[in-house]
């Protein structure tokens, strides 16, 4: 089996526990609108390699990936659900820490196809990063070009087997950075038992030479990025709001 691969970093320290190698897969549905890697969108091109060649690359990095493991990004990992079973799978036997990080747009619980190849390859997965990049619908629409429905009920799935989760969100001015927003994301965090970590990010505009380099159009071009300080205030905030769901759902157990 092999897999459509944009690029390998060697180093990751903040896409999982520890030091990560990590493997940016190509093609992704959603349309971020801050995404700065527009150039992995594209399915069915880049590098090819199989299972076996990430693996055996991964087994040269290994005496320097401390506490970490193998995570796949993108573009959207599970967009290539066949190949990453293989992976997966693979990994384990070799012992590597496995984790997914992914935007959930594809889940679909309707189709059994699908949840059964889920259900394999979480078999083989060891954490899910989840990206929630709206918590409104329609909002996320016009941030995405893609519904977030999919995305909150993967969520909501996840939660229902127990599988351990870390949240991921990023913080733009005037776009999520809005305290309703915030609020409603911490209240809907707050219904899951299964998130063990909640990382928000600043916007920034690393992203911008990319854009230029591709002849594209950067969307948010006059957006400031966010003060590191200020995504800080956006984390407490989602988790005053999680932790008083938590309350009033305990309230409502014990009635």
């Amino acid at each position: 089996m092999e897999g459509y691969i944009h690029s390998i970093e060697t180093f990751g320290t903040v896409d999982g526990p520890g030091v990560r190698y990590v493997v940016f897969v190509q093609g992704c549905p959603m349309r971020c609108q801050y995404c700065h890697n527009p150039d992995t969108w594209e399915p069915k091109i880049g590098e090819v390699k199989t299972a076996d060649e990430i693996l055996d690359d991964y087994e040269s990095y290994r005496p320097y990936l401390t506490g970490g493991g193998l995570t796949v990004t993108g573009g959207e990992p599970m967009w290539q659900m066949d190949f990453m079973i293989e992976l997966f799978e693979k990994a384990k036997k070799r012992d590597i820490h496995t984790c997914i990080d992914t935007s959930g747009v594809v889940f679909n619980r309707k189709s059994q196809d699908f949840m059964d190849k889920l259900n394999k390859l979480l078999k083989y997965t060891d954490l899910i990063m989840l990206d929630i990049k709206h918590i409104r619908d329609e909002e996320h629409k016009k941030l995405t070009g893609q519904s977030n429905k999919n995305i909150l009920d993967f969520a909501k799935y996840l939660n229902e087997i127990d599988f351990p989760v870390w949240i991921r969100h990023v913080t733009v001015p005037g776009i999520t950075y809005i305290k309703e927003y915030l609020q409603e994301l911490g209240e809907f965090l707050g219904e899951l038992n299964n998130v063990k970590a909640l990382d928000v990010l600043p916007y920034h505009t690393m992203g911008v030479p990319k854009y230029e380099s591709l002849g594209m159009e950067y969307p948010l071009k006059d957006v400031p990025a966010l003060e590191k300080s200020e995504a800080v205030k956006a984390r407490d905030l989602i988790l005053y709001y999680m932790k008083k769901k938590k309350q009033e759902l305990a309230v409502k157990l014990v009635k």
